[in-house]
């Protein structure tokens, strides 16, 4: 008996990095999953890497941006599966430390509407999709947060905004949907992931896994920036609290809260006193 068994989960982003990670850790805690993402390709890798587990994976193709996609969504994973238990609004880009100062007012806009699209908007509506199911099963949100919703320097000022955004509607779900539908999150740290830019800055092709390659002089990885900087940064190792949160037994009484699972960096020294030091 896993900490989700039965239990039915609906993941945006689940196509790669920490959404794929999720998917496949419900599997094995007994949970039938949808996985909604835009890349049909990545969404099939998912159902593969699943093994004998597969018949409990349901593909999903669709962008987080669209109220239809979403609904969509839940309706095929309640079709499919017979009731939706959890959430995990999980889709996300990063804005690669684009500083406000190395954007022009053009960027800056185009930038601000796809990043805060696809990470504060798309959580909204995945939520709004999917609340009235989540009620009936008295089931639970556990929303993909960042470092970045609590600390500078986890981004550039909009990817930071948009985190910080994120943990605002935390509350606020948590709040609203009480006492029916528990909402918790998880604010993970850098991982080797496929965690892509914003197409409007060009950075639509560059991943995270860059920045963990190894040095070619050294031949060693680069560590990052973090207190347990010799933890691992594989996805599947960030999956725990998401377990713990989304089961009804081990979290029943939590809700409005966040598990860092960011190495440390709120316990970080500093790096550098002020980052804009050399304007």
């Amino acid at each position: 008996m896993g900490w989700l068994e039965d239990d039915v989960a609906l993941i945006t982003g689940g196509g790669s990095g920490i959404g794929r990670a999720v998917a496949l850790r419900y599997l094995a805690e007994g949970a039938r999953v949808a996985v909604l993402g835009r890349n049909g390709e990545q969404l099939e890798e998912v159902v593969a890497a699943a093994g004998d587990l597969g018949e409990r994976v349901l593909p999903l193709t669709g962008d987080v941006r669209s109220p239809e996609d979403l609904h969509r969504a839940v309706e095929a994973t309640v079709e499919k599966f017979g009731r939706l238990d959890i959430l995990v609004p999980n889709a996300g880009i990063w804005d690669y430390h684009r500083s406000v100062t190395r954007l022009s007012g053009k960027e800056i806009s185009e930038a601000f509407d796809e990043v805060f699209d696809i990470n504060v908007k798309g959580y909204v509506l995945a939520v709004e999709a999917a609340w009235r199911e989540l009620v009936a099963t008295r089931g639970s949100i556990v929303m993909t947060l960042s470092n970045a919703s609590f600390h500078t320097d986890g981004g550039g000022s909009l990817y930071t905004a948009s985190k910080h955004a994120c943990l605002g509607l935390l509350r606020q779900f948590a709040y609203e949907l009480a006492p029916r539908v528990r909402v918790n999150g998880v604010a993970v740290g850098g991982m080797r992931t496929k965690l892509r830019g914003p197409e409007s800055l060009g950075l639509q092709g560059r991943t995270l896994e860059a920045s963990f390659a190894k040095n070619e002089a050294s031949g060693q990885e680069q560590q990052p920036l973090i207190p347990l900087y010799d933890s691992s940064v594989e996805p599947e190792d960030f999956t725990g609290p998401y377990v713990l949160l989304a089961s009804r037994t081990d979290s029943g009484t939590i809700t409005g809260a966040v598990i860092p699972a960011d190495g440390g960096i709120a316990v970080r020294g500093f790096r550098q006193p002020a980052g804009g030091a050399g304007l």
